[in-house]
């Protein structure tokens, strides 16, 4: 049998059945594919959207503002490794006279800005959704908010959080692409599906304005 690819409520012995059927099927569906989407949305999170150090397996602050202050985003690899980790490689390095490497991918730490730059790149050709997001928010910074979408759209459709929040930002505001409500949502919901507490609040407060005081405060 055919199952409603929707709702999953429904099976169907044809096509054409499920045609024929769709008129009366179609309320009921658009309600329970609602349903589904909120038991999704209002899940716990396992962790954050910046996940766990790589090395000790201890989880990252959820804070973005201050990510720079508690861990360092390795531009060989892209892994976000967290200050105790990369503090204790430094002193070994330093007790042990050894080059700077990262200390997860031991590769040799860039001396230059230009150096760390080529190796991000190489990140973003690899299609490093980290990376993507970096090279985003620098185009942001330089006012090319046309390049940013570019690159956070890439990162957004291999399932980067940030990206889907930043696409949030630009949908809401207008920028580089049309004011689009809609889409705005969309990816403020998949950011927070995925553990970005920032859209889950941002959510909260589009809830809370529109009268939905019940589902904000989930």
């Amino acid at each position: 049998l055919k199952i409603c690819t929707a709702c999953k409520l429904v099976r169907y012995c044809s096509v054409k059945c499920q045609k024929d059927h769709r008129s009366k099927h179609k309320r009921a569906c658009k309600k329970r594919v609602a349903e589904l989407r909120d038991e999704i949305l209002f899940q716990q999170p396992e962790s954050s959207n910046f996940g766990d150090c790589p090395i000790c397996c201890l989880p990252h602050p959820i804070d973005r503002t201050n990510l720079s202050c508690h861990a360092t985003v390795m531009s060989c690899c892209g892994k976000i490794i967290c200050v105790g980790c990369n503090r204790a490689n430094q002193i070994r390095e330093i007790e042990e006279s050894l080059q700077q490497i990262c200390p997860f991918c031991r590769y040799l730490v860039p001396e230059t800005v230009e150096e760390a730059d080529k190796l991000l790149m190489r990140r973003v050709e690899a299609n490093d959704p980290l990376s993507l997001v970096e090279v985003g928010k620098q185009c942001g910074i330089e006012g090319d908010n046309a390049g940013a979408f570019k690159y956070w759209t890439k990162a957004a459709e291999l399932g980067d959080a940030e990206a889907h929040f930043c696409l949030f930002i630009l949908y809401h505001d207008g920028k580089a692409v049309e004011k689009d409500r809609k889409k705005a949502v969309y990816h403020l919901e998949h950011s927070a599906i995925a553990g970005h507490h920032y859209a889950r609040y941002n959510l909260g407060c589009i809830d809370q304005n529109t009268g939905r005081i019940e589902r904000a405060v989930k």
